[in-house]
């Protein structure tokens, strides 16, 4: 069993920056790739990133790409979202997850969510 807390979240114009963190509960953190995802309101759950158990690979959604870098803190069981160049499109609510799944994209595939924090993006 896995426990996800995500903080970090706010209000930003566009063009700023801010870093999510997922706080992970367990000793098994090290074992799960995590992902984040996020929802616009009146919109499906989407991919954002994610990063395998090592943080030796990292995939990006093509919405983020260069913008948004995932990582991981193995040792302090928490993982990062670093988003750059913020546009009022990035505005929802972000999850974290964990998923036992080798780097997986597929939202499927992840098994235990945090409660979400919410990201503004102002125009």
């Amino acid at each position: 069993q896995v426990q996800l807390v995500e903080s970090g979240g706010g209000l930003v114009q566009a063009g700023g920056s801010l870093r999510l963190s997922c706080a992970a509960s367990g000793r098994t953190f090290s074992r799960y790739t995590m992902g984040w995802f996020r929802q616009a309101p009146g919109k499906e759950r989407e991919f954002v990133a994610a990063i395998s158990w090592s943080g030796g690979r990292q995939y990006s959604g093509d919405s983020v790409k260069g913008r948004f870098t995932i990582s991981r803190d193995n040792a302090k069981n928490t993982v990062y979202l670093q988003m750059n160049s913020l546009k009022p499109e990035d505005t929802g609510v972000y999850y974290c997850a964990a998923s036992m799944s080798m780097a997986t994209t597929a939202e499927g595939r992840y098994d235990y969510w945090g409660q979400g924090t919410q990201v503004t993006v102002s125009s």
